[in-house]
């Protein structure tokens, strides 16, 4: 052991109660071989010895002091904790505080932290707080003879968590649900309790028919929930945050982008021309969206950067390259998430400060497609380059059924089953797999399409071709060169 600096003859003697001692001598810090608390502090009350951990020297230093004041004030420490009387006393005493003061429930809990979060969070954000604690929710609620199913407590959580629905009536067929989520709720204490807490966990990984939940369904409810109980925390509604100690659940990479959704050139060409045919004797269906979908795959954008494009947007010469400078995103929630009342929310572009933009240089192909689009249709509301035959914005719901009708026409039946262009951001996939096969740096495709080099690197390397035969080539010539190979 290191040498002390302090022991019981510096301090003056007196008589400690049962289960104490003024027996006390504290050790210097030393290092151990740990990861996560790599400082260790050590000290002895009446032959028992005490530890702690911590992050930092300076962490450890200072708790150090602390004990050591205690010592130098004559006070005794308990003998089991190693802690010195006026910190047992003081906790003793916040025992009996919590003890008196009733633990807030769980619906009570969630509606009083989504609304101090409210409007700090974009209705993507606050939309998945709300599923997050609703698959919490069924966990924290008590079942019985007449209990709603998880299906219909979930909604009524959804609802009830919304800040404008406080003290109203809930809708009719949320009654039941909504009285039974809000009467029968646990309190966010129970969270403690080892049985109660492995129910959480599974909820957060499954779905309600239970089969497992997507990976990033697995991870976007997890935030939600630590991040709800390090509030719990801060509030002094629990004692620590128990998911800190739950390993996180491995899952496959739901992000890396699958090669069999790509569409070559010929199929994607395909693809748009059969959009024009969707709803040919219905108000121009797909005529409106042709160039909706185009700026996806020639582009790169996001559908809700779509949506939100302007004329003031685009640059579109006669010919040549263009440019569409991307300012606003409209991705789509429910009414009840959005400040408006609409269900696309207004913000400014994915991972970028609100008042940023994005240039992105656009093919001759697509400034065609573009001023056809604009000469046959003009523009929609707040002159935007997209909208449905009202003029309003255009719904995700719209080109969905769109894009699922063109498929039918442009893809041989075995492939309509597949995953092949399954969904209209697989254009986008499409795009940017394009862009890194002709040989773009990945900083500029990144650039390009609003993500970091990493997260392009990481989702599509995949997807680029040759990459192998290269390797291979670099290969074969390193044993020829040391004569393993002819």
């Amino acid at each position: 052991m290191n040498a002390t600096e302090d022991s019981p003859a510096l301090r003056p003697h007196g008589e400690a109660r049962s289960g104490y001692s003024l027996d006390v001598r504290l050790w210097k810090v030393t290092r151990v071989d740990r990861k996560a608390r790599p400082y260790q502090l050590r000290w002895v009350v009446g032959g028992k010895v005490s530890s702690a951990t911590f992050a930092t020297s300076a962490l450890a230093e200072s708790r150090r002091s602390e004990l050591r004041q205690a010592m130098r004030r004559g006070e005794a420490f308990e003998i089991e904790s190693g802690q010195p009387e006026s910190e047992v006393r003081t906790a003793e005493a916040a025992a009996t505080v919590a003890e008196v003061k009733p633990s807030l429930r769980w619906f009570e809990f969630c509606r009083k932290y989504l609304a101090g979060r409210w409007r700090m969070s974009a209705a993507k954000t606050r939309e998945g707080m709300a599923d997050g604690l609703a698959a919490v929710a069924l966990a924290m609620v008590k079942r019985g003879k007449n209990a709603p199913g998880d299906t219909d407590l979930r909604l009524a959580f959804r609802w009830g968590i919304v800040p404008a629905n406080a003290g109203q009536v809930p809708p009719a067929e949320l009654k039941a649900a909504y009285e039974w989520l809000t009467t029968q709720d646990r309190p966010v204490a129970d969270l403690v309790d080892a049985q109660v807490f492995e129910d959480v966990v599974y909820r957060l990984s499954y779905r309600l028919d239970g089969t497992p939940a997507a990976g990033e369904t697995y991870k976007r409810r997890r935030r939600a929930l630590n991040t709800a109980l390090e509030h719990a925390v801060a509030a002094k509604e629990l004692p620590e945050n128990p998911l800190q100690g739950v390993r996180k659940k491995r899952v496959g990479s739901g992000a890396v982008v699958d090669r069999r959704v790509l569409v070559n050139a010929i199929q994607g060409r395909q693809l748009l021309t059969a959009v024009s045919y969707v709803g040919s004797w219905d108000r121009n269906r797909g005529r409106r969206l042709v160039a909706f979908y185009a700026v996806l795959y020639y582009a790169g954008l996001r559908p809700a950067e779509a949506v939100g494009l302007r004329l003031s947007d685009c640059h579109l010469p006669d010919a040549g390259w263009g440019t569409l400078t991307l300012r606003e995103t409209r991705p789509v929630s429910g009414k009840q998430w959005t400040d408006s009342g609409e269900r696309h929310d207004r913000r400014g572009l994915k991972a970028r400060e609100a008042d940023t933009d994005r240039p992105v240089p656009i093919p001759p192909v697509l400034v065609a497609i573009l001023r056809a689009h604009l000469m046959e249709f003009g523009t929609a509301k707040e002159s935007r380059v997209f909208g449905n035959e009202r003029g309003e914005v255009v719904g995700s719901s719209t080109y969905w059924r769109v894009w699922e009708e063109s498929r039918l026409f442009a893809l041989p039946p075995d492939r309509v089953d597949s995953p092949l262009a399954g969904r209209p951001y697989d254009l986008r996939h499409a795009c940017i797999t394009r862009w890194l096969n002709a040989g773009v740096p990945i900083a500029e495709v990144a650039r390009r399409v609003g993500n970091s080099p990493e997260v392009i690197h990481r989702r599509y390397h995949g997807c680029i071709d040759g990459h192998e035969e290269a390797a291979n080539l670099k290969i074969a010539q390193a044993l020829k060169e040391e004569g393993d190979m002819p």
